[in-house]
């Protein structure tokens, strides 16, 4: 029976619900944390692997020939491909179109800095809700250790009240003590994880839209003598 009432008070649930006020708070800090980072988590999967489908589908179509004006209709005409390079190579052909009666230094400036601000559009759409990742990945364990700490200094002081130590009455407020570290680990790791991952991603897709800024502008450059003509 002894072992058997051990165990229960070892639980997790038990040493959860028999938490001090001060731990249980910061148990439910991180639980909301956690809940929080998993929301982004999933909303920024999708969000990329959409940017990197659209990012096939509009290279596949830029590069399977045609008339640009022809390109242009078909991108802008279309949700999904007007996103990401998409979106880049609409606003750099608009505002080509719009100075290229002009000097061809001002007409290639103007499209590269047009496809300039639709890039830091389309990456910062792609940025938000990351340092939301980055900040539970580093606080979260500190959070957790903030409870520990709190939970093992308030369980030496009430042996100091009790004068007495014995294993059966340290060992249940050290471990829900130590829960409170497991817990910001639970919320950290995934945080951590992730935000790597999608920096990553976030990276390669950058690196493709700069390449296609530069091809696109070599593309112009090459139209520029024929709507001089």
């Amino acid at each position: 029976m002894d072992t058997t009432a051990s165990a229960q008070h070892l639980s997790l649930s038990h040493l959860i619900l028999h938490a001090s006020p001060v731990v249980q708070g910061i148990l439910l800090l991180l639980l909301i944390a956690s809940v929080v980072s998993w929301f982004v988590i999933f909303q920024k999967g999708m969000v990329f692997s959409s940017a990197h489908r659209a990012l096939k589908r509009f290279e596949k179509r830029f590069w399977s020939g045609g008339e640009m004006a022809q390109i242009y209709q078909n991108v802008s005409n279309n949700p999904q491909l007007e996103m990401g390079a998409g979106s880049i190579f609409c606003a750099g052909y608009e505002e080509f179109q719009r100075q290229r009666k002009g000097h061809a230094a001002d007409a290639l400036d103007a499209a590269r800095r047009a496809m300039r601000g639709a890039q830091i559009r389309e990456i910062g759409q792609l940025e938000s809700n990351l340092p939301l990742l980055a900040s539970i990945s580093s606080v979260a364990p500190f959070v957790g250790l903030l409870g520990t700490v709190w939970g093992i200094m308030t369980t030496f002081m009430n042996i100091g009240m009790a004068q007495q130590a014995t294993l059966a009455a340290v060992a249940p407020p050290v471990a829900e003590a130590l829960i409170a570290t497991l817990a910001g680990l639970f919320a950290a790791i995934p945080a951590t994880f992730f935000y790597n991952r999608f920096v990553h991603r976030l990276d390669e897709l950058d690196a493709h839209y700069e390449v296609f800024m530069d091809e696109f502008t070599n593309i112009l450059h090459r139209q520029l003598p024929e709507s001089k003509a």
